[in-house]
């Protein structure tokens, strides 16, 4: 039986579009109307009587949940979530929580007074969502976090590369010589555990794989995702471990106060101390010094996770489970370890 993934691959045309087709829409050129419309009837295409029957059932609302409201990345992928939303005339409702609260409680209470047609989780507790999701009957996507081993069928997940791309963090400090590399990021036991847990895994095993040790409890410091935080990590880290020459900040934010409390207590970026970021912030082109960082496609994640979420409220069908790939962007924070 051939989906809508089928008809929008056959066709040329986004699966949004194909949507847009079928459900009679205005917003759709003539030529691309009778292109699709020529290809479902050529392929018997018929839409998923019983999601539609789920749509009439619901509001017309798409609620987004993020998790905290400093992480600057997150307002930049909400960002092109709210975009695309809007331009497919989706009404959106934001909510946002505590970096410590519990998002499937809030998605219960959610669905109980508003009654979304679909969820979409920016960032999230693996966890709590493993333990807990079994209350949510709505079609979800998780933004940022796996989801493939949770094994919900309404779940589905779109993340960066995570543990690859720690790895890829620490062998750019490897490559200049670094030997003495810390780390500051979230807490390792709380919100986010396993994104967190998969960047640092992957640098873990990076500095393993070129024979350099890793105390915990002396080369890493955790903090929440915000400037303010990585700032009083870094001091804390550095006042403990004077010897590091590199550290791996787990988001620009971070990254960001890391590099100031540097400089305060007297330490230059990146002749005395190296610092690579994470995500790949805009703001990262204009610091000073221009921060090296691990970009993260942010019109990818959000492309991928409205096309699936409208796709499967429409039309039904599996939760689907990707990695996005990501890019290392060099910029002027990385230097050879100085002699220690």
């Amino acid at each position: 039986m051939n989906t809508i993934k089928d008809i929008a691959r056959i066709s040329g045309y986004s699966i949004g579009t194909v949507s847009r087709v079928i459900n009679n829409r205005a917003d759709v050129s003539e030529e691309a109307r009778e292109k699709i419309n020529e290809i479902i009837r050529e392929c018997n295409y018929q839409p998923n009587s019983n999601a539609r029957k789920l749509k009439q059932v619901t509001s017309s609302e798409i609620s987004i949940i993020v998790r905290g409201n400093k992480n600057l990345f997150f307002q930049s992928i909400l960002e092109e979530i709210q975009i695309r939303l809007r331009g497919y005339d989706e009404n959106i409702n934001v909510h946002f929580i505590g970096e410590t609260d519990n998002e499937v409680e809030t998605a219960v209470r959610i669905s109980a007074y508003v009654k979304p047609k679909g969820i979409i989780f920016l960032g999230g507790y693996t966890d709590t969502i493993r333990k807990d999701f079994f209350r949510i009957a709505l079609p979800s996507v998780l933004v940022t976090v796996g989801a493939q081993d949770m094994g919900f069928d309404n779940l589905s997940s779109f993340t960066t590369d995570y543990h690859d791309a720690g790895r890829c963090a620490v062998s750019k400090f490897v490559a200049k010589g670094h030997t003495r590399i810390g780390m500051i990021g979230g807490y390792l036991s709380g919100y986010s555990k396993e994104v967190k847990n998969s960047k640092i895994v992957g640098a873990v095993e990076e500095l393993a794989k070129n024979g350099i040790s890793f105390d915990f409890d002396r080369d890493y410091e955790p903090c929440f995702y915000s400037a303010e935080s990585g700032y009083k990590a870094a001091e804390k880290l550095m006042s403990r471990s004077p010897d590091l020459t590199a550290i791996f900040a787990i988001s620009d934010s971070i990254a960001f106060g890391a590099i100031r409390a540097l400089k305060d207590i007297g330490l230059r970026v990146p002749e005395e101390v190296s610092v690579i970021g994470f995500d790949g912030l805009t703001m990262a082109k204009y610091s000073v010094p221009r921060l090296s960082t691990i970009q993260q496609d942010t019109a990818m994640l959000a492309k991928k996770s409205v096309d699936d979420l409208l796709m499967r409220i429409s039309y039904g069908g599996p939760a689907v489970h990707e990695l996005i790939p990501y890019e290392y962007i060099e910029g002027e924070s990385v230097g050879p370890s100085r002699k220690i």
